[in-house]
Protein backbone atom coordinates (compact mmCIF):
# COMPACT_ATOMS: atom_id res chain seq x y z
CA UNK A 1 0.00 0.00 0.00
CA UNK A 2 1.70 3.10 -0.93
CA UNK A 3 2.36 5.21 2.15
CA UNK A 4 2.73 2.12 4.45
CA UNK A 5 6.34 2.18 6.52
CA UNK A 6 6.75 -0.98 4.51
CA UNK A 7 6.56 0.11 1.34
CA UNK A 8 9.95 1.01 -0.67
CA UNK A 9 9.73 4.32 -1.23
CA UNK A 10 9.15 5.26 2.42
CA UNK A 11 11.43 2.70 3.70
CA UNK A 12 14.78 3.31 5.84
CA UNK A 13 17.01 3.44 2.54
CA UNK A 14 14.45 6.21 1.09
CA UNK A 15 14.39 8.40 4.07
CA UNK A 16 18.45 7.97 3.97
CA UNK A 17 19.07 8.76 0.93
CA UNK A 18 16.92 11.80 0.85
CA UNK A 19 18.59 12.83 4.31
CA UNK A 20 22.03 12.58 2.29
CA UNK A 21 20.81 15.09 -0.03
CA UNK A 22 19.95 17.84 2.64
CA UNK A 23 23.51 17.18 4.26
CA UNK A 24 25.13 18.04 0.98
CA UNK A 25 23.21 20.90 0.28
CA UNK A 26 23.90 22.29 3.54
CA UNK A 27 27.45 21.66 3.52
CA UNK A 28 28.29 23.16 0.65
CA UNK A 29 26.78 25.10 -2.63
CA UNK A 30 25.26 22.83 -5.33
CA UNK A 31 27.84 22.93 -8.62
CA UNK A 32 26.54 24.07 -11.80
CA UNK A 33 26.65 21.90 -14.39
CA UNK A 34 28.37 23.23 -17.82
CA UNK A 35 28.25 21.33 -20.73
CA UNK A 36 31.59 21.37 -23.23
CA UNK A 37 32.62 20.16 -26.43
CA UNK A 38 35.98 19.71 -28.03
CA UNK A 39 37.03 18.18 -30.93
CA UNK A 40 40.14 16.35 -32.34
CA UNK A 41 41.58 13.29 -33.38
CA UNK A 42 44.11 10.56 -35.01
CA UNK A 43 46.52 12.27 -37.14
CA UNK A 44 48.00 9.74 -39.85
CA UNK A 45 51.37 10.67 -41.52
CA UNK A 46 49.77 9.56 -45.09
CA UNK A 47 46.09 8.47 -45.40
CA UNK A 48 47.13 6.01 -48.14
CA UNK A 49 49.86 4.17 -46.68
CA UNK A 50 50.22 5.29 -43.36
CA UNK A 51 52.75 4.43 -40.69
CA UNK A 52 52.83 6.68 -37.84
CA UNK A 53 50.40 8.95 -35.76
CA UNK A 54 50.76 12.33 -34.47
CA UNK A 55 50.57 12.10 -30.12
CA UNK A 56 51.26 15.42 -28.18
CA UNK A 57 53.02 14.84 -24.66
CA UNK A 58 51.32 16.60 -21.57
CA UNK A 59 52.77 16.76 -17.59
CA UNK A 60 49.96 15.55 -15.85
CA UNK A 61 49.12 16.36 -12.16
CA UNK A 62 51.54 14.37 -10.71
CA UNK A 63 54.86 15.48 -13.23
CA UNK A 64 54.39 12.56 -15.64
CA UNK A 65 54.49 12.84 -19.55
CA UNK A 66 51.39 11.39 -21.05
CA UNK A 67 50.87 11.06 -24.28
CA UNK A 68 47.31 12.12 -25.62
CA UNK A 69 45.72 13.05 -29.12
CA UNK A 70 45.44 16.54 -30.17
CA UNK A 71 42.38 17.81 -29.44
CA UNK A 72 40.82 21.69 -27.65
CA UNK A 73 37.56 23.40 -27.12
CA UNK A 74 35.20 24.18 -30.18
CA UNK A 75 35.14 28.01 -30.74
CA UNK A 76 31.64 29.78 -31.63
CA UNK A 77 31.05 29.90 -35.49
CA UNK A 78 33.18 26.60 -35.55
CA UNK A 79 32.05 23.30 -36.92
CA UNK A 80 33.90 20.07 -34.44
CA UNK A 81 35.66 19.43 -37.97
CA UNK A 82 37.54 23.21 -38.88
CA UNK A 83 38.26 22.67 -34.63
CA UNK A 84 40.20 19.52 -35.34
CA UNK A 85 42.09 20.83 -37.58
CA UNK A 86 42.57 24.33 -35.67
CA UNK A 87 43.36 22.11 -32.73
CA UNK A 88 45.57 19.68 -34.37
CA UNK A 89 47.68 23.05 -35.82
CA UNK A 90 48.00 24.48 -32.66
CA UNK A 91 48.91 21.60 -30.45
CA UNK A 92 51.67 19.67 -33.21
CA UNK A 93 52.27 22.33 -35.80
CA UNK A 94 50.90 20.38 -38.21
CA UNK A 95 48.55 21.02 -41.33
CA UNK A 96 45.59 18.47 -41.55
CA UNK A 97 42.21 17.37 -43.51
CA UNK A 98 39.78 15.81 -41.97
CA UNK A 99 39.28 12.49 -43.29
CA UNK A 100 36.02 11.03 -41.56
CA UNK A 101 34.23 10.95 -37.85
CA UNK A 102 36.02 7.90 -35.93
CA UNK A 103 33.63 8.46 -32.72
CA UNK A 104 33.28 10.65 -29.45
CA UNK A 105 34.16 10.37 -25.73
CA UNK A 106 31.93 11.69 -23.59
CA UNK A 107 32.84 11.89 -19.82
CA UNK A 108 31.85 13.91 -16.29
CA UNK A 109 34.71 16.16 -13.74
CA UNK A 110 34.45 18.97 -11.63
CA UNK A 111 36.94 21.75 -12.08
CA UNK A 112 36.27 25.26 -10.34
CA UNK A 113 33.72 24.44 -8.58
CA UNK A 114 31.37 23.57 -11.82
CA UNK A 115 30.37 20.17 -13.21
CA UNK A 116 31.65 19.07 -16.30
CA UNK A 117 30.14 17.04 -19.15
CA UNK A 118 32.45 17.08 -21.98
CA UNK A 119 32.26 16.09 -25.23
CA UNK A 120 34.91 15.33 -27.51
CA UNK A 121 34.51 14.68 -31.02
CA UNK A 122 37.60 12.54 -32.81
CA UNK A 123 38.03 12.74 -36.16
CA UNK A 124 40.81 10.96 -38.55
CA UNK A 125 42.94 13.70 -40.05
CA UNK A 126 45.36 13.49 -42.75
CA UNK A 127 49.04 15.50 -41.98
CA UNK A 128 49.21 17.91 -45.52
CA UNK A 129 52.29 19.58 -44.41
CA UNK A 130 54.09 22.03 -41.54
CA UNK A 131 56.26 20.13 -38.80
CA UNK A 132 56.01 18.75 -35.47
CA UNK A 133 56.50 21.98 -33.11
CA UNK A 134 56.00 22.29 -29.19
CA UNK A 135 54.88 25.81 -29.35
CA UNK A 136 51.55 25.14 -27.17
CA UNK A 137 52.38 26.09 -23.81
CA UNK A 138 50.16 23.19 -22.99
CA UNK A 139 52.28 20.53 -25.11
CA UNK A 140 55.71 19.21 -23.40
CA UNK A 141 56.41 16.96 -26.31
CA UNK A 142 55.03 16.14 -30.19
CA UNK A 143 56.10 12.77 -32.06
CA UNK A 144 55.01 10.39 -34.55
CA UNK A 145 54.62 7.48 -33.29
CA UNK A 146 54.66 3.97 -35.19
CA UNK A 147 51.22 2.38 -35.18
CA UNK A 148 52.51 -0.64 -33.69
CA UNK A 149 54.10 1.10 -30.74
CA UNK A 150 50.75 3.46 -30.54
CA UNK A 151 48.90 1.65 -27.51
CA UNK A 152 51.62 1.23 -25.49
CA UNK A 153 52.10 5.18 -25.84
CA UNK A 154 48.56 5.85 -25.51
CA UNK A 155 47.39 7.31 -22.01
CA UNK A 156 43.99 6.22 -22.37
CA UNK A 157 41.82 3.68 -22.50
CA UNK A 158 39.18 5.61 -24.31
CA UNK A 159 41.54 6.95 -27.25
CA UNK A 160 43.54 3.71 -27.49
CA UNK A 161 39.37 2.38 -28.02
CA UNK A 162 39.21 4.99 -31.03
CA UNK A 163 42.89 4.22 -32.44
CA UNK A 164 41.67 0.37 -32.68
CA UNK A 165 39.27 1.78 -35.28
CA UNK A 166 42.02 2.76 -37.64
CA UNK A 167 42.27 -0.61 -39.10
CA UNK A 168 38.59 0.21 -40.93
CA UNK A 169 39.23 3.45 -41.03
CA UNK A 170 42.11 3.45 -43.52
CA UNK A 171 42.67 2.08 -46.90
CA UNK A 172 46.47 0.40 -46.50
CA UNK A 173 46.17 -1.10 -42.82
CA UNK A 174 50.11 -1.71 -41.70
CA UNK A 175 49.21 -5.12 -40.97
CA UNK A 176 48.03 -7.40 -37.86
CA UNK A 177 50.85 -7.10 -35.93
CA UNK A 178 50.40 -3.03 -35.88
CA UNK A 179 46.71 -3.47 -35.84
CA UNK A 180 47.01 -5.82 -33.02
CA UNK A 181 48.95 -4.14 -31.10
CA UNK A 182 47.13 -1.16 -31.30
CA UNK A 183 44.36 -3.29 -29.87
CA UNK A 184 45.62 -4.17 -26.45
CA UNK A 185 44.73 -1.95 -23.72
CA UNK A 186 46.16 -0.99 -20.35
CA UNK A 187 45.37 1.23 -17.49
CA UNK A 188 42.26 3.67 -17.39
CA UNK A 189 41.37 7.06 -16.48
CA UNK A 190 38.62 8.20 -13.74
CA UNK A 191 36.70 10.21 -16.18
CA UNK A 192 36.49 7.84 -18.75
CA UNK A 193 38.67 9.07 -21.10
Amino acid sequence: MPGSPSSPADGPHHRRRRGARRRRKAGRPRLRTVRETSAGGLVVDHYEHPSSVALIGRIDRRGRLEWVLPKGHVEAGETPEEAAVREVSEETGLQSRVVTPVGDIDYWFVADNRRIHKTVHHFLLEATGGSLSTDDVEVSEVAWVPLDELAGRMRYASERRLARRLRELLPDSPGDTAASTVAEAGGTRKDGS
